[in-house]
């Protein structure tokens, strides 16, 4: 994904998102790429915790296809795995073949991670599901390929940047993305949010959770479309800061080709 979109940037790989938050908060990075939901296993956890108070806007989505494959060392086959080695997410997101296979999940901190760790292990009987480039890097054979349970499996990338990149109002579609805290009212979340609808604007997310260990204190992360300087986003805006106790926004940024096609 990086290559793709930043050729000529330096990728810096970082064992958690919690580095990488830190990473670009602190200067040693310019840019973060962050994935933030998923068609088949829905939002990535975390990421909904760290971005409000990252201090970091987002600037840029991306979409990317995700084609998971089983691999394992060279010349093993598939009768002979036992355990299967990936990211929490991508174990998730091939259920079916790991169940119709009866094989093992093992959790690692990454796909790269489970094909290295696969290939070091030397184990005829341990495979990882990882995506090609990491066959191709540890010198694994692909036993199956498109092992993922959904061909529409794909992930939704977010770019973040210390400083805030606002997209132009009136050049193509925009996203608005931002999180705010409901008034702990009666029918307060369905108050807050009637602007949205009465000003005709589309809200593509709204993802609950609760902060500081308090079930009365839940916050909200939401995304519209439009441009805040757009008369109705502004409008519903305006209302929702009514019932809240604040609205942040984290990013106003060009919709990105896949989500409108």
């Amino acid at each position: 994904m990086c290559a793709k979109y930043y050729p000529d940037a330096e990728a810096i790989p970082c064992a958690s998102f919690e580095d990488v938050f830190a990473l670009v908060g602190t200067g040693g990075a310019e840019l973060a790429m962050i994935p933030i939901d998923n068609s088949i296993a829905g939002r990535v956890a975390d990421i909904h915790q760290f971005l409000p108070t990252s201090g970091l806007h987002i600037i840029a989505e991306h979409f990317l296809p995700i084609r998971f494959h089983l691999m394992a060392l060279p010349g093993t086959s598939l009768d002979r795995i036992e355990t299967v080695q990936s990211h929490i997410h991508a174990l998730g997101q091939c259920r079916a073949f790991l169940r119709t296979h009866r094989l093992t999940p093992v959790i690692s901190g990454d796909t790269a991670g489970a094909a290295r760790e696969t290939r070091e292990a030397g184990l005829v009987s341990q495979a990882a599901i990882a995506p090609e480039l990491a066959a191709d890097i540890y010198g694994l054979e692909i036993l199956e390929r498109d092992v993922e349970d959904e061909a529409h499996n794909t992930t939704r990338f977010v770019v973040l940047s210390r400083d805030l990149v606002e997209a132009a109002p009136d050049n193509g579609p925009v996203v608005t993305s931002f999180v705010f805290r409901v008034r702990n009212l009666p029918a307060a979340l369905y108050k807050a949010l009637g602007g949205f609808a009465t000003n005709g604007v589309n809200m593509t997310k709204l993802e609950s959770y609760m902060v500081d260990g308090q079930f009365t204190a839940t916050q909200f992360l939401a995304e519209v479309d439009g441009h805040p300087a757009h008369p109705g986003v502004r409008r519903a805006l305006e209302e929702l800061r009514f019932f809240t106790h604040e609205v942040k926004i984290l990013g106003v940024y060009p919709a990105a080709p896949d989500r409108v096609s």
